[in-house]
């Protein structure tokens, strides 16, 4: 039977139907599940045993079928959350059956025998934490701010104090509320005289500011690298905080340093894809000019102006006719 590859999202997602598109270009066998449809409109039956070594069966959608042993490769877009499919059930029964789903469903499916994963669940959660992310950075020899993650006032004044200019980010975005829509904290300058003891509450992460003259935004798929310098129209602190059909993007080289360092970071989190932003000092030629802030290892790249080479790239890796060392954008 062909290879398939599997593209695990929600329904509405436009970065996965440029990946679709560019794999159905190449003739690949392509089926799209999200495994928080689990119920009437997405069934399965997985089987192990009989001398079996791997699970077979079949995990079917509302218009697709696909037998788990031809699936060749896994997309892990952005699939819904299981607990959207249980909302409507009490706390303990909910709580029950998005264990369950996770583990049995998603249990299978991260478990495919020789499919590659772009990028695996667990290799993302395990790349997902920042205090991680710029440990990995400062050991592969790339420089990243000075940082304290602290939860006490006196520390956070000293160390606002010690740099001068210092910026509060959150880790997170902040989650859904009593409206259902999420939001963000931008990153924002923080002065040492603005510190209370609000900072006991949880944990923050402070950082020097860094004298940028740009940031960039670095998308590594395999060995390919595709690298936006973005600037926004009033030099705003976080670009993202703007309108974002106002950024400006240039096409910018990475310094052969910098990206060997973006190869060996994805290789050290079992990653093949991931989004990393950078602050670039000075002309931005020179690798101490990069200061890496962080990398998302299921980033979004669909605004970017490269993004149907980024698709193309994706795809190349999922269907097995990657290109090998190249850059683009570069």
């Amino acid at each position: 039977m062909k290879p398939t590859v599997l593209v695990l999202t929600a329904l509405e997602d436009s970065t996965a139907d440029r990946v679709i598109e560019a794999l159905n270009e190449r003739g690949a066998n392509v089926v799209r599940a999200d495994p928080g449809d689990v119920g009437v409109t997405l069934g399965f039956g997985f089987r192990l045993g009989g001398g079996d070594s791997a699970w077979s069966g079949r995990l079917r959608t509302a218009s697709r079928e696909v037998d788990v042993e031809t699936v060749s490769a896994v997309y892990w877009r952005r699939p819904t959350p299981y607990a959207a499919r249980f909302d409507r059930l009490p706390r303990q029964a909910r709580e029950f059956a998005v264990a369950e789903a996770r583990h049995g469903l998603g249990g299978v499916l991260q478990g495919l025998r020789g499919a590659l994963h772009v990028n695996h669940p667990a290799a993302v959660a395990r790349a997902d934490f920042k205090p991680a992310q710029l440990q990995r950075f400062v050991a592969l020899g790339l420089r990243v701010p000075a940082t304290l993650i602290t939860n006490e006032v006196e520390q956070a004044r000293r160390f606002a104090a010690e740099h001068g200019r210092v910026i509060y980010k959150s880790f997170r975005g902040l989650p859904e509320g009593e409206d259902g829509c999420a939001g963000a904290i931008w990153a924002q300058r923080i002065e040492a005289d603005a510190l209370d003891d609000s900072v006991s509450v949880t944990a923050h992460l402070f950082q020097a500011e860094i004298p940028k003259s740009g940031d960039v935004r670095v998308t590594v798929v395999g060995r390919r690298v595709f690298a936006q310098r973005i600037a926004t129209p009033d030099g705003a602190l976080d670009w993202r905080r703007g309108d974002w059909d106002r950024l400006v993007h240039t096409p910018v080289i990475v310094p052969e340093p910098v990206r060997t360092a973006l190869y060996a970071y994805l290789a050290s989190f079992g990653l093949v894809f991931g989004c990393f932003d950078f602050a670039l000092t000075g002309e931005g030629t020179a690798p101490e000019d990069w200061w890496a802030i962080e990398c998302n290892p299921n980033g979004q790249w669909g605004w970017l102006p490269d993004a149907p080479a980024i698709a193309a790239a994706l795809a190349d890796i999922l269907s097995k006719e990657e290109a090998g060392d190249r850059d683009d954008g570069e």
